[in-house]
C-alpha cells in the first residue's frame, strides 16, 4: 500500500485521460484510454487482460500517483481465501478478552459475544480496506492476476464488484461511501467467469506497434542511445515472431534496454545479445533457440529493415 501526492480530479476527457497517463510516462493508445476513461467516468471496475508484461499492472500504480490516492493492492495467488483477501478475526486477542472477562466475573456471555466480535478485534485485508472511507478519495484498488485464483474467490468477489460492500455475517454488510477505483488483470492463464467480466469493463492489452515501445523505451530508460533503442524495439518485434514458449513484454525490453546501456552499448553486438538474452528471455529453450548465429541473423535483418526505413 502506498501514500501518494495530493488528490487529483479524474480526467475530463479521452485526451486528458492520455494527457494524464503520459504524465506519468505511460504512453497508452486511444483505445486503452477511451475503456480508462470510461470506467472512471461510470465508477466501474476495468478488467485488463493480455500477456505477462504488456502494462497492465503499471496502471494501476500510474492511475494512484496521477490522481493522488492510496493504491491497495491484492496479489492473487492459488489458495486466496477470505482470511488473506477481506478479513479475519484477531483470535488471539479475542480469548484474552474473554480470559480477562472470565477472571473479573460476573460474565455477561451474550454482551461478550458481541463485543469480542466488533471492530475492534477485526484485522482488515485489502479488500476490506479498499471499502474504507479515505481523506485522499476513494483508493486504487488493484486486484492483479485474478486467473491465479479458484472460481469460488471469483464467486466472492462478485458482491463486491457490483455493489462495493462486503458482508459480514458478525458485523453485517459494510458498504463503500465512495466506489474505489478497481483494476482488475489477469494474465489469461484460464479463462474467467463471464459473471466477473460482466461487471466490468474490458481490454485486451496487446503488445504495442513498434513506434509505441520505441516511445516507452526512450521514456523510461533515459540517456539510451538513439541507435541502440531503435535496435533493441526492432530486435524484440522480430523475436514476437519466433516460435518461442514465452515472448517478452514490454517490461522485458526496458529491463533489457536498460542492461545494454549499463554495459555502454551502442548498437547490438552478437556476441553482446547472446550474453544477455536471459534479461530478455525467461526460459532456456528459448534462449538456446536464438543465441549465437540465430542472434546474429536477426541483427543483420533489424539493421537492413531500419536502413530501409530511414
Amino acid at each position: 500500500m502506498t501514500s501518494p501526492k495530493a488528490k487529483q480530479a479524474l480526467p475530463a476527457s479521452i485526451d486528458g485521460t492520455l494527457d494524464l497517463l503520459a504524465g506519468a510516462d505511460y504512453l497508452a493508445d486511444r483505445s486503452l484510454a477511451t475503456v480508462l476513461f470510461l470506467a472512471l467516468k461510470m465508477g466501474r471496475p476495468i478488467f485488463l487482460e493480455g500477456e505477462a508484461g504488456v502494462g497492465k499492472t503499471e496502471i494501476a500504480k500510474v492511475l494512484s500517483a496521477t490522481l493522488g490516492r492510496r493504491l491497495i493492492r491484492l496479489q492473487c495467488y492459488e489458495g486466496l481465501d477470505v482470511a488473506s483477501a477481506v478479513y479475519e478475526w484477531n483470535y488471539a486477542a479475542q480469548m484474552i478478552a474473554i480470559r480477562v472477562a472470565e477472571a473479573e466475573g460476573g460474565v455477561d456471555r451474550e454482551r461478550l459475544s458481541h463485543d469480542v466480535f466488533s471492530e475492534r478485534f477485526l484485522i482488515k485485508r485489502a479488500l476490506l480496506q479498499a471499502l474504507e472511507p479515505d481523506p485522499a478519495g476513494a483508493p486504487v484498488l488493484l486486484i492483479d492476476e485474478i486467473d491465479r485464483t479458484e472460481e469460488a474467490f471469483e464467486a466472492f468477489l462478485l458482491e463486491i464488484l457490483a455493489d462495493f460492500q462486503v458482508t459480514i455475517p458478525e458485523l453485517g454488510t459494510v458498504k463503500a461511501a465512495q466506489p474505489p477505483i478497481v483494476v482488475v488483470t489477469s494474465n489469461r492463464t484460464r479463462e474467467v467467469h463471464d459473471a466477473l467480466k460482466r461487471r466490468c469493463l474490458y481490454h485486451w492489452v496487446g503488445y504495442p506497434k513498434a513506434s509505441r515501445e520505441l516511445s516507452i523505451v526512450r521514456a523510461k530508460v533515459p540517456g539510451i542511445a538513439k541507435k541502440l533503442s531503435a535496435e533493441i524495439v526492432s530486435f524484440v518485434q522480430a523475436l514476437r515472431s519466433q516460435d518461442l514458449f514465452k515472448s517478452p513484454g514490454v517490461a522485458e525490453t526496458l529491463d533489457w534496454a536498460g542492461a545494454l546501456t549499463e554495459l555502454d552499448a551502442v548498437a547490438l553486438d552478437p556476441a553482446m545479445v547472446s550474453d544477455t538474452l536471459g534479461v530478455l528471455l525467461k526460459y532456456q529453450d528459448d534462449i538456446a533457440r536464438i543465441e549465437g548465429s540465430k542472434a546474429k541473423e536477426m541483427i543483420d535483418q533489424v539493421r537492413a529493415e531500419l536502413r530501409a526505413a530511414e
